[in-house]
Order: C-alpha cells, then structure tokens, then sequence
C-alpha cells in the first residue's frame, strides 16, 4: 500500500476518498477496529465513510490502496451501500477510544488516550499499534504544566477492552475538537452511530449551541431520547437554543405534561414564539414557518437590508427575503407590507429605501394553509422562503424551503440518506470478517 506507515486516526477523520479514477466517493468519518481479549494491538477492519448522499457506509481496509496526507484512495469506485452498523466486537476509533481512560501495564499510571496509530503490517493487514496518551493527575499543583504526551505501543496501555470502555466514564474533549471543523448535520450523523452511553457523555461535553445545532439535526426518535436524557433546566436551556420551529416540533412529540414542565422553565421571551407555534398543525403553513425571519419597516434602508442578510448565522433560505412591515415591526404585530428579494437589493443604491423595491404582488400563505397547498406554492413562484400571513395582514413567520421539504420526505430519510440501499456485490461482508 502506498503512503505512509504510521496513520494516526484523528487525522484521517474529514480525509476525502477517491475511486481508482480519481472519482470522489466521500469523506472519512471514523475508523473500525475489532478488539482482542489478549493484549495483541487490534486489527483494523476498515473505514466508516460518509458519502455525498449522507449515508455512512463501511468500506474494509482491504480496498484501500493507499493513504496520503490529503486523500484516501480505493481500488474501486464501487462501495456497498448498506448503512454502516457496529457489530460487538467492533470499536470506533475516534468515537468510542479517544478521551477513554486507561492505565500504564506496568506502573499503573492512569492516562486518557489522545490518538490511536495504525500501522501496516507484513500480511497486508493494518493494527493499531500505538496510542498517543497523556497522564491523569489527581492533583493541582501551583504552576505545574499539562502532563506531555506519550506515544506507546499498545500492549503497554491495558484497561481498553470492551467492557472498559463501555463502562467506565469517558470525557470527549478530543472529540469534540474532531467535531469543530463538521457540520451540525455531520456532527449529528457521528453521534447517531455511537453506542448511547457515548452519545450521552457527547452531550454532558457540548455546549448548549452546539447541541441545539446538532439535535435539530437528529431523526425525532433520537431527538426525544437525547432530550429526555438531559436534566429539566438543561433541556430548557438547549431548547432556547434552538431554533423556534424546530423546538416547537420537537415539543409537539412529548406528553403534555412533559411539555408545560419544560415550557415553564423556558425564559418568557423565548417560549412565547414556540407556544404559537404549537398552537397550529404540524402539516399546515403555521406549524412550518420560523417567527424570525428578517422584518424591516419601509424607512430602512437597502444598506440596512443587506447587513441584515450577511449575517453569517442566518440560514440561506431565510436570507433570499426581507419582509417589510408597517411598524411595529416583530412578529406577529407588524402589518405586511411586501418582500424584497436579495437579488433586487443587489441591485438597487445602498442609500436607497426598501419600499421602493417591495413586491407587493407576491401572495402569502394562511397559517392554515396544508402541507400540499404550501409545496404547490413554493414550486409556483420557485421561492426558498414565503411569508405566512394572517386574516388581518399581520405577518406571522415565514416557511422556508428545506422545512417543507423536510416534512414530505418520508420519516425515516434522516437514517436511510437520499437514495435505496444497493448492494455492490465488489465488497463483501467478508471483509470484515
């Protein structure tokens, strides 16, 4: 195998891979180990990675032919589709070993695990034949500097089997700096494949931006178990993270009970947009819309506009349209007006006003408006965003795009990615034997 000898596996998560023709076929995520009951270093069974499509599959280290500082290379471009499933024996690397506590063989000295080496060997086989540790004090002494790091080989470093790891408590620091350079949509994808003692240890590391991003990412079903996991005040907390339509549909599949408890411990100024949300249906104009879109009053200007839309945490959908209201201007007291789309703003002078540029021909949808009638408007005026307007012409929120695509894919798609499982027959199950 070209490359180099010794790979250290925080370093190959996020490494694209590329067919034998230089096709991309995507990017690494994890690396696969089957741990062993003596003290002999693991064999490396393979690769998690995540295809374009979001799917993450296993591709076995048989297949790799060579591993470089920027890329992975496979000896075929053909890659079975079936999700990647952890079997027993099996042992994320960076998931599950990094930050694991362990203990030197023959002093006993406790250490955490930084990164794991692997290593080829004469067979054509790859192991982990090192790992990068750093020692754990008891103590905090006055100006002492951070424990160095070692790298040993494996059979020094014991505490590592299976039922360790699966027992014991294990920070996430490392990982947590793998996440850093991910997409919450990435991130989520990670954790979802993690053991749940895992998961939850993730969680107790991120802070509560982080994990708001990440949860709105997550199937539903993932979504109730992470938020039931946290304590009452955290989850409030996470929940105000968040953004409003994606708490209110997360709320909405709670027991009522559990839903007031944790609307209660919510600050009033940001439960009062989620309780009208959870007053509409979750397949109707109202359930979809978020109550913070961009609202400007027809005096700003287009200098002002564009500020508002650069803003970096703004999703893209959101950031197409302004909405212009009659003072006051916050949902769901201002009256509508009309939008400016950002390519007109692009277009017309900075110290111009909105109102000369408001398209105030564009329909609005009712907050009772059903999921069908809300796609045929989007696919009618080709629109990422649309304003949801009530009886009286208050503006209410916008629904975006991606929500009302989100609600007419089919629940599952978050697990399943964008495309049917198809099993290539040139990498069997074997493989990972």
């Amino acid at each position: 195998m070209a490359g180099t000898n010794r790979v250290f596996a925080a370093q190959l998560a996020g490494l694209p891979v590329f067919g034998p023709d230089g096709e991309s076929i995507g990017k690494v995520r994890d690396v696969v180990a089957g741990l062993r009951l003596d003290q002999q270093p693991p064999r490396v069974l393979g690769l998690v990675v995540e295809l374009a499509t979001r799917r993450r599959v296993f591709v076995p280290m048989l297949r790799v032919t060579s591993i470089e500082p920027n890329a992975v290379t496979l000896a075929t471009g053909s890659v079975n589709m079936r999700h990647f499933t952890q079997r027993p024996n099996e042992v994320l690397v960076c998931g599950q070993l990094l930050d694991a506590h362990a203990q030197l063989s023959e002093s006993g000295t406790r250490v955490t695990i930084v990164d794991a080496a692997m290593e080829p060997t004469r067979t054509r086989d790859w192991v982990l034949a090192k790992l990068a540790v750093r020692e754990r004090s008891t103590r905090l002494v006055l100006g002492r500097r951070r424990s160095a790091m070692q790298v040993l080989p494996w059979h020094e470093v014991a505490g590592l089997g299976l039922t360790d790891l699966s027992a014991q408590p294990q920070g996430a620091g490392q990982l947590l700096m793998l996440f850093d350079t991910m997409r919450a949509v990435d991130v989520a994808a990670t954790v979802r494949d993690l053991p749940l003692k895992r998961r939850h240890e993730v969680a107790d590391a991120m802070d509560d931006e982080r994990l708001a991003d990440m949860i709105e990412e997550l199937p539903e079903d993932d979504q109730k178990e992470l938020l039931g996991y946290l304590p009452e005040e955290r989850a409030a907390d996470v929940l105000e993270a968040m953004n409003p339509d994606d708490a209110a549909d997360l709320l909405a599949e709670l027991a009522p009970a559990e839903q007031n408890r944790l609307l209660e411990l919510m600050e009033p100024e940001e439960s009062a947009p989620v309780k009208r949300l959870l007053a509409y249906s979750s397949d109707t104009a109202g359930g979809l819309m978020t109550p913070e879109p961009v609202v400007l009053t027809p005096d700003s200007t287009i200098a002002e506009a564009l500020a508002h839309i650069r803003n970096a945490e703004l999703p893209a959908a959101l950031a197409s349209m302004v909405f212009v209201c009659r003072p006051p201007s916050a949902t769901p007291t201002g009256r509508f007006v009309g939008v400016v789309h950002f390519q007109r703003l692009l277009r017309e002078p900075p110290a111009e006003l909105v109102a000369s540029a408001v398209d105030t021909d564009l329909a609005a949808l009712r907050p009772e408006a059903p999921l069908p009638e809300v796609a045929r408007y989007f696919a009618a005026y080709n629109l990422a965003c649309g304003p949801v307007v009530d009886a009286e012409d208050h503006l209410l929120g916008a629904v975006t795009v991606d929500d009302v695509l989100d609600h007419l894919l089919p629940d599952d798609w978050r697990e399943t990615g964008l495309h049917d499982v198809t099993d290539h027959p040139e990498i069997q199950e074997a493989d990972r034997a």
